[in-house]
C-alpha cells in the first residue's frame, strides 16, 4: 500500500512538501513515482525514482522546482514542490512499478488515495 500525504492550500511561489508513506511490499525493490490529475485531465507523470535512489526522472513541466527522494529505511518517498504554480493544482497520488523508472503512469500500481494540492492567490 501506499499513501499520499502533505498536500493543501498555498499562494503562488510558495513550496509544499508531499510523502509517500508505504508498506506491505519490498520497498527496495521497486521504482516509486509521483503522479498528478487535476480536474478534467488525464493522469500525468510528475516525477519518478529508481529503487535505490540513483535516477530520477521529471516531467518538463516541474523540473527544477520540483524534487523527489526516497529513504529505503523509512520506507518513504517525498516530493519537494517549490515556485509553486496554479497548473501545479491537482490531486497527487504514488505508486510503485518493478521495473526501471519511467513517467508512464500505466506502468505502474499500488494506487491509494492521493492528496489535494492547490495553488492560489
Amino acid at each position: 500500500q501506499l499513501q499520499a500525504s502533505g498536500g493543501g492550500l498555498v499562494r503562488p511561489g510558495r513550496s509544499l512538501r508531499l510523502s509517500c508513506a508505504t508498506s506491505g511490499f519490498t520497498f527496495d525493490g521497486y521504482t516509486v513515482g509521483w503522479f498528478r490529475q487535476a480536474p478534467g485531465k488525464e493522469r500525468e507523470g510528475v516525477a519518478v525514482i529508481a529503487r535505490r535512489g540513483g535516477s530520477t526522472y521529471y516531467a518538463d513541466s516541474v523540473k527544477g522546482r520540483f524534487t523527489i527522494s526516497r529513504d529505503n529505511v523509512k520506507r518513504t518517498v517525498n516530493l519537494q514542490m517549490n515556485s509553486l504554480k496554479a497548473e501545479d493544482t491537482a490531486i497527487y497520488y504514488c505508486a510503485r512499478r518493478l521495473g526501471g523508472p519511467v513517467l508512464r503512469q500505466e506502468l505502474y500500481n499500488g494506487w491509494g488515495q492521493g492528496t489535494q494540492v492547490t495553488v492560489s492567490s
